[in-house]
């Protein structure tokens, strides 16, 4: 892999050097960074390598579209610069070309991988009111469960709706969008939500989560069950298998959490899964009948089922990043590592 490379940028780099035209840069910059370049096709099929070469894949992927790019554009200034007749051995000006942050890469890969199932992308409020972010989802004041979803209260006068504050899950927006639609619906909505945590290695006192949720007439668990399966299949390798084990969320009934296969050690124990096999990703479940009656939907004539999942422990997983404050420190050496055509 490393070898084909290799080759690839001394190719790239003897053609650059000789391009002897604007015009002539361009056919390159399509030939090399194009659509139907090499690297995008090797880029499109990284989700059928192995986890152990993925990071490599990306590593070397990333260095090849920079040093292409940086080539191009070091000529089309050189090229400039002998037209004008300008000094070709005065120091040329530094361009910094950015890249895509890795969360929203992730935030991408997910919302395409269910918008080939029918979803439709959504995003909600990051200012709620207690009513959304609670009661409408079975979470009564003096509910126990509360606590886990306490959040950022804002010094505003409260409404009929009670007080107003950041949203501490993605999960209000679910409730806007069955108040505002008829079934059936099929919805994904990312977005940033915030609850007081302490900052370490894995929490932050913001960070990103994706909602998702259909209704309908006949939906049964199996329809999730096959719905999760094609997402962890798709966004981290065919051979990925998902578990559900029970568990509880006021909101949904049944409940679950699902785990994926270690893609670190292929489910036969590592000290990532913690020698389990298993990796928790998201919870999810049927929607609660006393959610759908608060958004004015017969629960004897509908039923949907729920899902939701933190963005950053994805990430962390699909690039096998082992601390939550990379993300935020806005290091230059760390978010170079994510390019994207």
């Amino acid at each position: 892999m490393e070898d084909k490379f290799k080759n690839l940028r001394a190719e790239a780099e003897k053609e650059i050097r000789s391009a002897g035209s604007a015009d002539s840069l361009e056919v390159l910059r399509v030939k090399y960074l194009g659509r139907k370049s090499f690297l995008s096709s090797f880029s499109g099929g990284m989700s059928k390598l192995d986890a152990a070469e993925k990071p490599i894949a990306g590593r070397l992927l990333n260095q090849a579209k920079q040093f292409i790019s940086r080539l191009l554009e070091e000529e089309k200034s050189r090229l400039e610069e002998k037209e004008e007749g300008l000094d070709p051995t005065s120091p040329a000006s530094k361009t910094d070309t950015g890249s895509i942050h890795p969360l929203t890469l992730v935030i991408k890969d997910i919302c395409r991988v269910f918008e080939r199932l029918g979803f439709e992308i959504q995003e909600g409020k990051e200012t709620e009111d207690e009513w959304h972010n609670f009661q409408a989802l079975n979470i009564p004041l003096d509910h126990p469960s509360r606590d886990a979803f306490d959040t950022f209260y804002l010094g505003l006068p409260a409404s009929d709706k009670g007080r107003y504050l950041l949203r501490s899950h993605t999960s209000p927006s679910q409730i806007r969008l069955m108040q505002k639609r008829k079934p059936p619906l099929a919805f994904v909505v990312p977005g940033r939500v915030y609850r007081p945590d302490s900052v370490d290695a894995s929490h932050s006192f913001m960070f990103h989560q994706i909602e998702g949720f259909a209704v309908g007439k006949d939906i049964t668990f199996s329809h999730l069950k096959g719905a999760l399966m094609y997402f962890a299949k798709e966004l981290f390798s065919e051979k990925a298998e998902i578990r559900l084990r029970p568990h509880f969320f006021p909101f949904t009934e049944p409940s679950a959490e699902m785990d994926i296969s270690c893609i670190i050690c292929k489910g036969k124990g590592c000290s990532v899964c913690k020698h389990s096999g298993w990796l928790e990703i998201l919870g999810c479940g049927m929607i609660n009948p006393k959610v759908l009656k608060a958004c004015n939907i017969n629960p004897k004539s509908y039923q949907g089922f729920a899902f939701g999942m933190g963005v950053e422990r994805i990430a962390m997983l699909k690039y096998g990043i082992n601390d939550i404050r990379l993300f935020y420190e806005n290091d230059v050496k760390f978010l170079n590592q994510f390019y994207e055509v």
